[in-house]
Parts: C-alpha cells; sequence; structure tokens
C-alpha cells in the first residue's frame, strides 16, 4: 500500500530565518532547492582545489569588473536559493552583503563536481536554465573536462560544448579571459 506524503516546502526568506535564529547553522552543508532543504556533498581535496584555482584564475583575470562570488547563495526564486562553487556577478550600486544575489546579477555559474556530477546535470542545470541563468559551467573533477551550458531553453540549455585537457574555455561574458583547462585540473 501506498502513502501519500506531503511536503512542507519552504520559502527562502523562511530559509533564511532558520538561519539567522540558529535551526540551521551557517556552516551546514544544505542549500535551498525548489522548497526543499538539500544536503550538499561533502567538499574533498580534488574539489576544494579546483574551487580555488577557479576563483584564483578569474579573480586575477578579471580583477575589478566583477564579483567572484565563491560558495555564496544566489536566489533563483522565492524556493531556491543554491550555492554554487564559484558565480561571476556584476557590479551594482548594493552591496551583495545587503542584498541577495538574484539571476540579473549573475554572469556565470559553476559549479566543481567530484561525486555530484549527476546531482548537477539533473538538479541543478533545469534549476539555472528555468531562472534563465545564461550560463552554467560543470567542471567534472574526475573526468578533467569543462561542461559548458549557454543560451537557457526552458529547463535546458541550447548550446552545450565539453572542453577536456589541453583546450581552454572563456565566459561568454569576458571573451577576453582565456583558461586553460589543464591549469583547473593542476
Amino acid at each position: 500500500m501506498s502513502v501519500d506524503v506531503v511536503r512542507r516546502r519552504f520559502t527562502a526568506d523562511e530559509y533564511a530565518q532558520m538561519i539567522e535564529i540558529g535551526i540551521l547553522k551557517k556552516d551546514d552543508r544544505v542549500e535551498l532547492i525548489e522548497g526543499e532543504i538539500v544536503e550538499m556533498t561533502p567538499i574533498g581535496r580534488p574539489h576544494a582545489a579546483c574551487v580555488n584555482v577557479l576563483t584564483r584564475l578569474l579573480i586575477s583575470g578579471l580583477g575589478s569588473r566583477v564579483v567572484v562570488w565563491a560558495q555564496g547563495p544566489v536566489r533563483l526564486s522565492e524556493r531556491s536559493q543554491p550555492e554554487p562553487d564559484v558565480t561571476l556577478l556584476r557590479l551594482r550600486p548594493v552591496s551583495y552583503r545587503e542584498a541577495d544575489a538574484e539571476p540579473r546579477d549573475v554572469l556565470l555559474v559553476i559549479e566543481v563536481s567530484d561525486s555530484s556530477v549527476r546531482q548537477d546535470r539533473e538538479l541543478k542545470l533545469p534549476l539555472y536554465a528555468r531562472a534563465r541563468i545564461q550560463e552554467y559551467w560543470i567542471v567534472d573533477v574526475q573526468a578533467e573536462v569543462v561542461e559548458v551550458y549557454r543560451h537557457p531553453s526552458g529547463s535546458g540549455y541550447a548550446s552545450v560544448q565539453r572542453f577536456p585537457r589541453g583546450g581552454s574555455v572563456s565566459p561568454s561574458a569576458f571573451p577576453d579571459l582565456r583558461i586553460a583547462v589543464d591549469e583547473i585540473f593542476a
């Protein structure tokens, strides 16, 4: 016999209140996806190293043209606030300390995937596409490849490219910045 389960979904505001009053700790590895509080996969050494390399490369290559937001929340909708590994955000007059990053602020979202490739493709990719995030990268640590998704279309992306070792990749918002895939996985 099957039992229907009614789930209580949370809003981004309720999620923020849970953090504020201590129900969730700031260092809990969770994020809000479609109203559900989802545990993020643990960060291993290869994952952390990739995030650090990408952050360094983006900061050194883009300087003060953007905000490089490492492992910070982005409010995609009233019920989704993931914490991508690296996000390139537009400069804006109101500090990101004072107001959440939203889809209109996002130039690029990067998820580094060591053990979460399936989740990043099947759960997060449609979420970013529906929010009209123009460019999404999955940095696959195991395969040593960067998957680049551009031009959101419904719950997917119209353009998908894979950049293996030996190649280089550039954010579409900053085509002058070329990042060697070998350097990402160094």
